[in-house]
């Protein structure tokens, strides 16, 4: 627990032993599951946790208002991590109404069979009263789930903005970004925001803009730091990677059997090195995280993937890196391809096709060798980095 201005606290919990997220993106830190409490003449919890954590959370509450009752569990997004306590909630506080939109609350009854007629359905604009705090409920769909909503204390100009703004990584001795070193979080928020949310950039710029005009002074998220010195970054951030916007630099992606497609790796890194870029990071499918690569591919502007072909197609590590993309919708990527083959070239062309099919900017041909790694084709990836990285810096 952790008292963050007059009237609110942090009452959320560590989970520092689930090893992925949604049973596939790594959580090396950890994670947060953030929740709320704003102790006025009403109380009101705002979003819940896993029911994994319920003692520890029960104890936060405890620690807030002791033995009083909770008025109002306000839930912003019905996601288990934030959702699953809501049974052993309503059974320690069986007074308490649930606050949600129409979405939410179809959701309460579908996951958990706790809804109630007295619950209290808002909309976009509604309000409700604590007493000297006054909410305001604002509905986000898809970010990045349909029911999704953010609530905004008027009186405090704080926005509990549910999973828009978070990040992985567990919180450390204390919840404001003011107290931390809060380097370590930005790239888990751009790897949180690409694994997760990076395919609804779309409803994330209507969001923006339907809260731009708001007066905020704090952001609690569902997940990582409550934001209140950093406010102007994370917003940025956001309203970058929903734009599909990248910095200038490079992600070379590769998957090869015997070390050739690597080579060919090493020799477009090297390429864009010498074309200026120095921001390159060189992965091996196979062997590194989706997780961490889409993170990169979100960073950067430049693309390059590479693979062996395999089975008559592109090897299965680069296919489902091309599958993920795709289905993110990334855009404005300068892009370039490579390959190997030993007897019958497939996977430079669907590598080539999905840069195609994506509107990349190809500012070279793709390179493809048949058989082994040689002094041509170490030539001819340098310059297709080179390339690529013009192209970059040009863009």
């Amino acid at each position: 627990m952790q008292k963050l201005n007059d009237g609110i606290y942090y009452i959320g919990v560590n989970d520092r032993t689930t090893h992925l997220f949604e049973s596939m993106w790594p959580l090396p830190n950890g994670v947060s599951y953030n929740s709320y409490i704003i102790d006025d003449e009403k109380v009101a919890v705002v979003d819940c946790v896993g029911d994994g954590f319920f003692e520890e959370y029960l104890q936060n509450i405890r620690e807030v208002i002791g033995d009083r009752p909770v008025d109002y569990i306000i839930v912003n997004h019905m996601e288990p991590d934030h959702s699953g306590a809501l049974q052993l909630f309503r059974q320690f506080y069986p007074d308490a109404k649930i606050v949600g939109n129409k979405k939410t609350l179809e959701m309460v009854g579908g996951y958990y069979g706790v809804s109630r007629d007295d619950d209290v359905v808002v909309g976009e604009g509604s309000r409700l009263s604590l007493g000297r705090h006054g909410l305001a409920f604002s509905l986000v769909p898809m970010v990045h789930w349909p029911e999704t909503m953010v609530t905004y204390d008027t009186t405090a100009a704080t926005l509990f903005s549910g999973d828009a703004f978070g990040c992985f990584g567990a919180l450390n001795g204390t919840a404001l970004d003011s107290e931390m070193d809060i380097e370590t979080y930005f790239p888990e928020m751009r790897r949180y925001y690409s694994n997760i949310v990076g395919k609804y950039g779309a409803p994330v710029q209507s969001a923006l803009k339907k809260l731009s005009s708001l007066d905020i002074r704090m952001i609690c998220p569902t997940h990582g730091p409550v934001w209140t010195e950093g406010i102007a970054r994370v917003v940025s951030e956001y309203d970058r990677m929903s734009r599909y916007e990248a910095a200038e630099g490079l992600t070379v992606v590769y998957a090869s059997m015997y070390g050739n497609t690597r080579r060919m790796a090493e020799s477009v890194a090297a390429g864009a090195a010498k074309a200026g870029i120095r921001s390159i990071r060189v992965f091996d499918a196979a062997r590194t995280p989706l997780s961490v690569i889409l993170e990169s591919v979100f960073t950067y502007r430049g693309l390059a993937i590479g693979a062996t072909t395999y089975n008559g197609g592109t090897n299965p590590a680069v296919g489902a890196l091309l599958e993920a993309i795709e289905l993110r919708g990334v855009k404005h990527r300068v892009f370039g391809a490579f390959g190997s083959f030993t007897w019958s070239g497939k996977a430079v062309k669907a590598i080539s096709d999905f840069a195609e099919k994506m509107n990349f900017t190809v500012p070279a041909a793709p390179v493809e060798l048949k058989q082994g790694f040689n002094a041509d084709t170490a030539e001819k990836c340098a310059a297709l980095g080179a390339a690529v990285g013009r192209e970059i810096k040009n863009s």
